[in-house]
């Protein structure tokens, strides 16, 4: 069995297990894990270390502290006077690549919510992951046009993938804060459980991944993300050629096989 990986920094913390399980934790509790350029690099590279390392099946992204995160780190960005407009630019650039990363991993991310995700960084992560696990207690805003500056980390695409024109227009110009029943109720998240239980609710969600094929798995992924705002007739070549491809992996006459004999299928990631 492989050995466990660490990688310890101190904004952002990457675990990778035996099983194959990457908890990413966001870790910056007294800045409500509150983004600016050192802290965005840090994750950059960290889901970077993801996508070098093709044993992991799942990851679990969660943050340190009361907040899963609270957007930009306000006092860094009012700290820069006239300078902060060259200081966002960078910022938001690795925002956006660290976003991009994120969408393009393999192996599918579990957004693990508590406290409060609002801005680009946390409601924007929120936005950008394949699932989200939500305790009961937690809130989500927006909160760009709150204070003069708008939506980023992809938000005005993926908001409105999520939850429709109307709602996504309600969302990012009035800037509600959404419960957690409510955020379920118009897609933004897959599953809302008790505060207690969310580590444990959002490791068992990533745990039903660890037997499957991962290939198809990140096939699957990338046709999904990829698709955003493409035509039918744009997709459909990409499908044909990922089923095609797909059809000559270990893992697929793996499957096959495994429904011809009644069996439970046993994939290599081949």
């Amino acid at each position: 069995m492989p050995e466990r990986v660490q990688i310890i920094s101190d904004l952002v913390r990457l675990d990778i297990d035996a099983d194959g399980i990457a908890r990413l934790l966001l870790n910056s509790p007294e800045t409500s894990n509150g983004m600016d350029v050192p802290f965005l690099q840090a994750l950059h590279a960290a889901i970077l270390r993801v996508h070098g390392e093709p044993r992991v099946r799942a990851v679990v992204l969660s943050g340190a502290g009361r907040n899963f995160c609270a957007g930009g780190n306000i006092k860094v960005f009012a700290s820069k006077g006239e300078q902060l407009p060259d200081y966002l630019r960078e910022a938001t650039a690795w925002l956006q690549i660290a976003v991009a990363a994120l969408t393009q991993l393999n192996p599918p991310v579990i957004a693990a919510v508590h406290g409060f995700a609002a801005g680009g960084g946390g409601f924007g992560l929120v936005c950008a992951s394949d699932f989200v696990i939500a305790a009961d207690s937690a809130k989500f805003m927006s909160g760009a046009v709150r204070v003069g500056m708008a939506p980023d980390a992809g938000v005005s695409v993926t908001l409105t993938q999520l939850v429709g024109l109307r709602r996504a227009l309600h969302i990012l110009l009035t800037n509600p804060v959404l419960d957690a029943a409510e955020a379920l109720d118009i897609g933004l998240l897959t599953k809302v459980v008790p505060a207690a239980e969310l580590e444990q609710e959002a490791l068992a969600y990533a745990r039903q991944f660890l037997g499957t094929a991962p290939k198809a798995i990140g096939a699957t992924k990338r046709l999904v993300w990829g698709g955003l705002g493409a035509t039918l007739a744009d997709r459909l070549p990409e499908e044909a050629r990922t089923v095609s491809e797909l059809s000559g992996t270990a893992d697929s006459r793996e499957g096959l096989a495994a429904v011809i004999e009644r069996r439970e299928p046993k994939f290599r990631g081949e």
